[in-house]
């Protein structure tokens, strides 16, 4: 008997599962090795850009690596291990050498707050400093004592390292996909996100498109930073973008609209949501979270949503060793999957049409589309075709008419397509997009009277 192929949700899973042990930061080879893994599975385009670059006000940082990391206790044996969690470390920590006592070192050590078995998540990138992390219950047994702390780590000029995917489309204007690389042992934050985003990028390279695609694969913040600094002169191509992550736990899909409240992104994507999870959830902007922050940062204003399903530090296993693999479920990422695909199905389909015999209602009956016999109400696909021609006006795209009518937009899509063979409708021409100008909002500069 022949295996089944696993489902898309299994597939993710087990890519999810192969990027939960390494130890990722912002810089180094743990970065590095992630990207070779969704490298293997999409053609990434791969970008290193040196320590002290400057990206606006933030600077990339010196790169980190590290080796081993413990704790020595007072008999000389490991009671904080780096190898056995890579949660253990502050991230960034220095190399260091020393033996302390108890009290000294308890002011570098990190617990959780509520929850006494997990590690908690703890970085210091901008700031030289070193810690280690453990569970509140371990911390609790430390006898008195002079202890050993060794971290075999480095702090040197080297890069960032971030992916680009890039799927030209028929048109240059761009769809902005952005997840965030950064974290090391954390599975819905953001494995979830990368197994997605990689599943998607390999959809769409399959998929026919009207819009151009770019997916980022990028450390959070100073990643993000840097794309924008590097790609300022073509940000006026973005007409649409979600930021990935938590994308693989239980909690209902949650869409958190764009710094401008109201573009297109923000009205498309909690529509196509609500056709998949009932339950699905609409957030406000905010200026917390992922690279949204960034992105969406007024000297840019992008119109960029963020896709995830809990929120940041919206579950308990947030940020510490609790976020495991246990945490991801297969049907989860199939569903945020979907969900990412009909987000862009919609963004594909949300065009702009014109009746073409706009003077009263075009007889439908003579061209097939109509029922035969009068005198009732209209079926429900000619009540469709009905929308369709009332609202194409050139002014009303098929995102609007679905929001006016509750119809599905891909019911619309068809419809459109069948009012056009039947030369009721055209397409009205895309608007060309502005070239090399950059989205950032400057004032005009008045010319000097010579």
């Amino acid at each position: 008997m022949s295996r089944r192929a696993p489902s898309r949700g299994q597939d993710m899973l087990a890519f999810a599962a192969q990027l939960y042990p390494i130890c990722r930061s912002i810089s180094g080879a743990g970065v590095r090795h992630t990207l070779k893994l969704i490298r293997e599975r999409i053609p990434l385009r791969l970008h290193e850009v040196p320590s002290g670059t400057q990206a606006f006000d933030w600077q990339v940082p010196l790169e980190w690596n590290i080796d081993d990391a413990c704790v020595l206790d007072p008999h000389g044996q490991r009671v904080v291990d780096f190898k056995a969690h890579n949660l253990h470390i502050v991230s960034y920590s220095e190399p260091i050498s020393m033996d302390l006592p108890l009290a000294e070192l308890k002011t570098r050590l990190h617990a959780h707050a509520s929850h006494p078995d997990w590690i908690p998540y703890r970085t210091s990138y901008y700031r030289r400093n070193w810690g280690f992390c453990l569970p509140r219950r371990q911390l609790d047994t430390l006898a008195e004592g002079r202890y050993g702390v060794r971290i075999a780590s480095s702090l040197a000029r080297g890069s960032l390292s971030y992916g680009e995917f890039v799927l030209p489309g028929r048109r240059r204007e761009e769809v902005l996909l952005f997840t965030h690389i950064c974290h090391p042992s954390l599975a819905n934050d953001n494995t979830s996100g990368m197994a997605v985003a990689t599943a998607l990028a390999a959809w769409l390279a399959q998929t026919p498109r009207r819009y151009s695609y770019r997916l980022v694969f990028a450390p959070g913040t100073i990643g993000s930073l840097v794309w924008l600094k590097r790609n300022e002169k073509s940000l006026a191509r973005i007409r649409y973008g979600l930021v990935l992550g938590l994308l693989g736990d239980s909690a209902p899909l949650t869409y958190k609209c764009s710094r401008q409240g109201q573009s297109e992104i923000d009205r498309l994507a909690p529509y196509a949501l609500r056709g998949l999870d009932p339950g699905s959830r609409t957030l406000p902007f905010e200026p917390y979270g992922y690279d949204e922050r960034q992105l969406c940062s007024p000297g840019f204003n992008l119109p960029i949503g963020r896709l995830t399903r809990s929120v940041n530090d919206g579950y308990p296993q947030y940020h510490s060793s609790g976020d495991d693999l246990g945490i991801l479920s297969a049907a989860s990422l199939e569903q945020s999957l979907e969900a990412c695909q009909r987000i862009v199905q919609a963004i594909e389909d949300s065009r702009h049409y014109i009746n073409v015999l706009p003077k009263g209602e075009p007889r439908l009956g003579k061209r097939g589309l109509y029922g035969t016999v009068g005198g009732q109400s209209p079926a429900a696909r000619e009540l469709a075709r009905l929308w369709v021609l009332n609202q194409s006006d050139g002014a009303h795209s098929l995102l609007g008419i679905a929001e006016r009518s509750q119809l599905p937009i891909d019911e619309l899509t068809t419809i459109a397509a069948e009012l056009t063979a039947a030369k009721l409708l055209r397409l009205k021409a895309d608007p060309k997009p502005a070239r090399g100008r950059s989205a950032v909002q400057s004032p005009r500069r008045s010319r000097a009277k010579r």
